[in-house]
């Protein structure tokens, strides 16, 4: 529940804000009706399920519902803008937010336009996400996927193959993230890695560059994700952790509580 998730949050450190966890609950009220729950905001973040069509019902009550100064907010992780915002009224204040799970933990949020979209929308979401300390990036378009997941499927893409082909195992090839390039990019990006790995980036591509694209040439087309390689990679996730629930959230909680420290670790780190 929110309650026992903020009370977590205050006595590990995490809880944002001024205000205490009790000032803080006092401040969230439950609504069963639109027109009352959204009554004087200035903001309005819809969070319901990734459903294109409940999500466009939402928005189109509330284009009617909503004045010329507040902006719509959606945290879709995958559904595009022209998809969800095209014919609103208000598309002008429409905007995605995609923050990413845990987000107490993994401070990121994409911030993805509509083709409308006014640059004063974008401009006040970022600035409100920064206030609430999160760390927005701003998409100047939209695209399939947005970045955060464009990246990942990058990288599970070629993961897939290369277990599928032999090359490593499922759990061996996790290593490879956990104990190599995700401790690399727990505090800087590719970009930045690739500067500092050489003398610069243009350093970076005269050394590498076409050692670069004949490994590329030699990446595989895009997996089918299912049959015997799912099932391999299924079989040693389940050894690991058994498809329990118990297990399953054990295993989150786990998670979460690496991620408390990294995020502990960065924000001193910054202090320091």
């Amino acid at each position: 529940s929110v309650s026992k998730q903020i009370k977590e949050l205050e006595e590990s450190g995490f809880l944002k804000g001024a205000l205490s966890a009790d000032q803080q609950l006092a401040l969230i009220s439950i609504y069963t009706d639109l027109n009352a729950a959204v009554e004087g905001a200035t903001f309005i973040q819809e969070c319901t399920p990734e459903n294109l069509e409940l999500k466009k019902k939402i928005f189109g009550q509330l284009d009617l519902i909503v004045g010329d100064n507040v902006i719509l907010s959606s945290s879709t992780s995958c559904l595009l803008p022209s998809k969800l915002f095209t014919g609103l009224k208000h598309v002008k204040q429409c905007i995605v937010s995609h923050p990413v799970n845990p987000p107490y933990f993994v401070p990121l949020v994409e911030i993805v336009p509509h083709p409308e979209t006014d640059p004063s929308t974008t401009e006040r979401t970022y600035a409100l996400m920064k206030k609430i300390g999160q760390s927005p990036v701003k998409l100047n378009r939209e695209i399939e996927g947005f970045v955060l997941n464009r990246l990942q499927y990058a990288v599970i893409s070629e993961a897939w193959r290369l277990v599928g082909e032999g090359v490593i195992s499922p759990t061996d090839l996790d290593l490879v993230m956990s104990d190599g390039l995700g401790m690399r990019y727990a505090f800087i990006g590719p970009l930045e890695t690739m500067h500092f790995n050489a003398e610069g980036i243009s350093n970076y591509c005269e050394r590498y560059r076409e050692g670069m694209r004949l490994v590329l040439n030699t990446f595989g087309p895009v997996p089918e994700f299912s049959g015997e390689i799912e099932q391999k990679i299924s079989q040693a996730m389940c050894e690991k952790t058994p498809v329990v629930p118990k297990i399953l959230d054990a295993r989150r909680k786990w998670r979460d509580e690496c991620l408390t420290g990294l995020a502990k670790l960065k924000k001193q780190m910054k202090c320091d």
